[in-house]
């Protein structure tokens, strides 16, 4: 197996690196002394993440700054190139193609973020020089499906063994098609492959066992390859030992670890439940993720039934749907005679768990009370307003986070049943959010399928969509698309006034919107525990963290950390 040398060889350049917009990579074995790597590595910048690939001697490296760095615990992988034979991407219902302009860099930095990842900087260009970065997008919707970068050593440094290596993989959660990143891996191969590169080499997290198996599929072996990195708050949990938040999930696991990064004192209570407790200085706040001591009893009960909720926000001028409280025959035939189309939903519940969405016959709504009946036997009935799903995180009354909320759908491939499909959908919502969010198959699927003329037996033609449920919750599948820039000041008032009128310092406030740029809304609900982690990259636990400890506050906000342009909310504090 070829290594890369432990010293440039003749012809290739002294101490290179390459800027990836995430950070440099760093290439230790063109690096003729340590002291140099080190005082390199050392020099990385605030919020960038460095890392030096091929450390020959890891151990002396460390000995040259034992404080700042440490051994990154990733595993090294290389496909030999020369084995490797191109796959057509022909019918896919995505394509594969270079970077382009700031759209696409901005595209693949909302992947990124929604992952986990540094976001690459606007003025990021990838298709030039060493660095190449190539973005899935989906063929209908034009949007950014999922992005991985390239970095050719022989463009780098002049490497003499022909090698070229694989960073930054990452498919959008909300992505509808399977074989995503596969399909990226796949692209990156080929067109190393056409230059005449040798191998490709990635790293891997040690305990990613689903990527390390993507890896292994495609052709790709374990190599003895050693990488160091800075201690940082990006890298903290590679070096700090047992995350004590590893246990929660994702939505406490987010506001847990931005307590840790301002080295706040955590206990988990139940992780199971999602319970914690924060303690700063004298103070000590009890949490069941984004719900803490700073929401009362009665804000919580008023947020706990749909009817008070309506009520109480209704009296504060807040705009909300007609609504009857009596489920008998004579009043839905009324009702449905004026309103066309109903919502029926639990007056007490949540995740979406008994809603049934755009009812249109009395024999409708009677089965979905039925149904909505054995989540709480207080039912509502309110009037359907077509639009789309706007949910408004507002953190100390102010609007730090907006984003659409969407149905699930599935997309054909001209060979699988819409529930294969459903069922395939459903499990890769579910690892992208860490079990959180599934696409349940049972009447409200099936009575939605038929509105649009399909059974779960029909076989969808190539590349054909259809939406598998009505309601957007994420819990039953939806996928979630951020629109803070883009969010009507009206909007965001009428947010803002919701939570002042419940007296709720953290809530998510949801509007069924015509778009979010217009001032057109309806108040549907608050939630008095929103999903701070469905909204990266805007930054929902760091505010809320702001809010529970105003001294840990690491720098002066200003309306950029606070998520929304100054001119959009400065009028409504």
């Amino acid at each position: 197996m070829q290594q890369e040398a432990d010293t440039p060889a003749r012809g290739e350049k002294e101490n290179a690196f390459v800027d990836c917009g995430w950070g440099r990579l760093i290439f230790a074995n063109t690096f003729r002394d340590t002291a140099t790597l080190v005082s390199t590595l050392r020099s990385e910048q605030d919020g960038q993440r460095d890392i030096a690939f091929y450390v020959d001697e890891p151990q002396m490296v460390l000995a040259g700054a034992p404080q700042s760095l440490f051994l990154d615990p990733s595993l090294c992988y290389r496909l030999d190139l020369s084995d490797h034979a191109p796959l057509s991407t022909d019918g896919l219902p995505f394509h594969i193609r270079p970077l382009k302009d700031e759209a696409d860099a901005q595209g693949a930095s909302n992947v990124y973020a929604a992952r986990g990842m540094i976001p690459l900087p606007s003025s990021f260009n990838g298709s030039d020089g060493p660095v190449t970065l190539l973005v899935a997008e989906d063929n209908n919707s034009g949007e950014i499906l999922g992005a991985v970068m390239g970095v050719d050593h022989v463009e780098a440094f002049g490497n003499a063994t022909g090698g070229a290596s694989l960073w930054s993989l990452a498919v959008a959660p909300s992505a509808p098609h399977g074989k995503v990143g596969e399909y990226l891996v796949r692209a990156l191969a080929d067109r190393f492959r056409a230059l005449g590169r040798a191998y490709l080499d990635l790293t891997v997290m040690q305990d990613n066992a689903e990527a390390s198996a993507l890896y292994e599929k495609l052709g790709f072996v374990r190599v003895p390859v050693f990488s160091v990195k800075c201690r940082n708050r990006i890298n903290e949990r590679l070096y700090a030992g047992t995350n004590p938040a590893a246990d929660l999930n994702p939505y406490g696991r987010i506001i847990v670890e931005e307590a840790l990064r301002r080295g706040i004192h955590t206990e988990v209570i139940d992780a199971e439940g999602g319970f914690f407790k924060l303690t700063y200085g004298g103070r000590t706040v009890a949490c069941r993720e984004s719900l803490s001591e700073f929401t009362s009893a009665v804000a919580m009960s008023i947020c706990d039934d749909k009817r008070v909720t309506r009520r109480i926000v209704e009296a504060a001028g807040v705009r909300v749907p007609r609504q009857i409280i009596q489920a008998d025959p004579e009043a839905i035939r009324a009702f449905l005679k004026d309103a066309r189309k109903v919502v029926v939903k639990p007056a007490r519940g949540e995740q979406g768990n008994g809603v049934s969405v755009g009812l249109s016959t009395p024999e409708q709504v009677q089965e979905a009370i039925a149904r909505a009946r054995t989540y709480c036997a207080d039912v509502v009935v309110e009037e359907f307003h077509e639009g789309e799903d706007l949910r408004l995180v507002v953190i100390d009354y102010r609007v730090v986070a907006a984003a659409l909320r969407r149905p699930p759908r599935v997309v054909g491939n001209g060979r699988d049943t819409i529930y294969e499909l459903i069922k395939a959908q459903s499990r890769r919502r579910s690892a992208a959010t860490g079990g959180e969010s599934t696409i349940p198959v049972d009447a409200e699927t099936e009575a939605c399928l038929a509105e649009n003329g399909h059974t779960l037996d029909d076989i969808l033609p190539e590349g054909a969509e259809v939406m598998v449920r009505k309601a957007a919750n994420l819990h039953t599948g939806g996928t979630i698309h951020d629109v803070t820039d883009q969010t009507h000041p009206q909007l965001i008032e009428a947010a803002i006034r919701a939570a002042r009128a419940i007296d709720i310092p953290v809530t998510g406030i949801d509007l069924i919107v015509k778009s979010p740029t217009q001032p057109d809304y309806v108040f549907i609900e608050a939630n008095e525990r929103p999903g701070l982690a469905n909204h990266e990259p805007q930054p929902t636990a760091e505010r809320f963290i702001d809010l529970l400890f105003p001294l840990s506050i690491p720098a002066p906000k200003d309306a950029a950390r606070d998520g929304l342009p100054a001119e959009k909310w400065s009028s409504l504090k």
